[in-house]
């Protein structure tokens, strides 16, 4: 440690450093402000034109006067602050380090304050209410409703997909916490929804032309529409949930496993943008639905089809050089040019966890999933950032660094950490590291920042590194959510250290 004096010289720098600052700028501004000031009062004499040349030649030559007695009083700050010891007298490596993210051990009380500030946001964003568009009055009984009937307007819309991703994260929450709170958030709005269903689908009969607020619900066109809600919507009835919710699952498996298109040999495609397209998204779009199906019902036909998407998606599109999916995967196209967008190869590593959640031991595809899903894993430790987040486009260092992405791996490790998937040893430090990263792009309002909006697809770059980024992108909440309920399992079952300065799982 520096000696007495040490310390004091160090905090007599400082203040002659922040005195000298304040007091030669303070100047500098005065005296401009007052030749400036002249200037327009006497702009018209020659004489004064030059007066006022060589009054602005001086006080440049002492702005760069106080600049050099600044740096020189910097440096010498800098020198004292080497001198604090040396090899013999101090242990140097235990110096802190000027991280960029905190390097900290979270504790569970800390994770819990994040997301109870990403709740009440939430909750007072999201109201769970239908009302009149026209009057906007609340419409408590919706058993018959007209045309002018919605969902009241709030910062999310209540049947997305994001959303789904985020009903089933404060479920998750719930159970790590015990907070009530949050599963009742996820229990009254897709009740509302499901026991609104008949009524609104009556409605679309009449009415096919007209907006429909539970249009996607009713009669969903994508697997956008139906597979992250049917998976929360499973999730909630498993949790005790009304019964009403079976009609919308109906719906929405219905379409995943008959009404979908897909290639010959049964995977899951789309015709956008190009024809026979595989998009990555679209495992986290079925695989969670079916494999919650097959949870809920025990048929063995949902985990086949939710283990088929996972291998057959993995054998087009997974980059076993690097351990990384590629975005699209185009059936005319030779050769694929690889953008490995970060977000993408979040919801393929989710749709594997969801998927080794539920799925029988015994299954026949269990170890290729659990291998597939390690593999990539073992890609994305390789390319976390100093910082703990992982960019935009996973190995293209000057793409920005993006939280949803972040908050998803964070989730999905942590979950394998907890479920003996990955080694706690080797994942467990770097998921603390994406844990704390992602807490810092969490405001006071409780809004999560650095997130990528909706994202297409394309085969060039320029269309992924300048996607932008916005508080009101859905897609960050719901995975935030997971990754704080996850780590707050993840601390519950296991105790890290700093060990010679750096965090370490503790040996039992």
């Amino acid at each position: 440690m520096e000696s007495p004096e040490v310390r004091k010289s160090l905090r007599l720098n400082s203040i002659i450093l922040s005195v000298l600052l304040a007091s030669g700028l303070n100047f500098f501004r005065k005296q401009s402000f007052i030749l400036e000031k002249e200037s327009r009062k006497q702009a018209g004499s020659f004489s004064f034109r030059m007066d006022v040349i060589y009054k602005k030649n001086l006080l440049c030559n002492m702005k760069r006067s106080i600049c050099l007695a600044i740096a020189a009083y910097a440096g010498t700050s800098f020198a004292l602050s080497q001198q604090r010891g040396n090899d013999v007298t101090v242990p140097l490596h235990a110096l802190q380090p000027d991280y960029l993210v905190p390097y900290v051990i979270p504790v569970e009380t800390s994770v819990k304050r994040i997301l109870d500030r990403v709740f009440h946001y939430l909750d007072s964003t999201t109201p769970p209410v239908f009302i009149n568009r026209v009057t906007k009055a609340v419409v408590s009984n919706v058993a018959d409703p007209d045309t002018n009937t919605v969902l009241k307007p709030g910062d999310f819309r209540l049947t997305s997909y994001e959303w789904g991703v985020t009903y089933g994260a404060m479920l998750a929450v719930a159970d790590a916490t015990g907070d009530k709170r949050y599963s009742d958030y996820s229990k009254k709005r897709l009740e509302l929804i499901a026991h609104a269903v008949p009524a609104f689908r009556s409605l679309y009969q009449k009415t096919p032309k007209n907006s429909n607020p539970l249009r996607a619900v009713i009669e969903p066109k994508a697997l956008d529409d139906c597979g992250a809600m049917c998976a929360a919507a499973v999730k909630t009835l498993r949790a005790g949930g009304s019964s009403a919710l079976r009609i919308m699952i109906d719906t929405y498996i219905n379409f995943i496993s008959t009404g979908q298109q897909r290639l010959t040999d049964g995977t899951l495609a789309r015709n956008r943008p190009q024809k026979n397209t595989l998009w990555l998204d679209d495992l986290y779009m079925s695989v969670p639905a079916l494999a919650q199906m097959g949870k809920l019902t025990g048929e063995v036909k949902y985990f086949d089809d939710a283990v088929k998407q996972v291998v057959q998606f993995s054998d087009r599109m997974f980059n076993k050089d690097i351990n990384l999916y590629m975005h699209g995967w185009v059936e005319a196209m030779n050769p694929h040019p690889e953008f490995h967008w970060a977000r993408a190869n979040g919801w393929a590593l989710l749709a594997m966890t969801e998927l080794l959640d539920v799925l029988p031991g015994n299954h026949p595809g269990y170890a290729k999933v659990l291998n597939q899903f390690q593999a990539q894993a073992k890609g994305l430790a390789f390319y976390q950032t100093d910082k703990g987040f992982w960019h935009q486009l996973l190995d293209k260092n000057d793409s920005y660094l993006e939280t949803s992405a972040t908050a998803i791996y964070t989730y999905c490790i942590a979950k394998a950490i907890n479920k003996k998937w990955l080694d706690a040893k080797a994942y467990g430090p770097m998921c603390l590291l994406a844990w704390n990263a992602v807490a810092t792009k969490v405001n006071n309002v409780g809004q999560v920042e650095g997130t990528c909006v909706g994202t297409g697809m394309a085969f060039d770059p320029a269309f992924y590194y300048y996607r932008p980024i916005n508080v009101f992108a859905a897609h960050g909440y719901g995975p935030v959510l997971l990754a704080g309920a996850e780590i707050i399992n993840l601390l519950k079952g296991h105790t890290f250290e700093m060990n010679d300065s750096s965090i370490q799982l503790k040996e039992k």
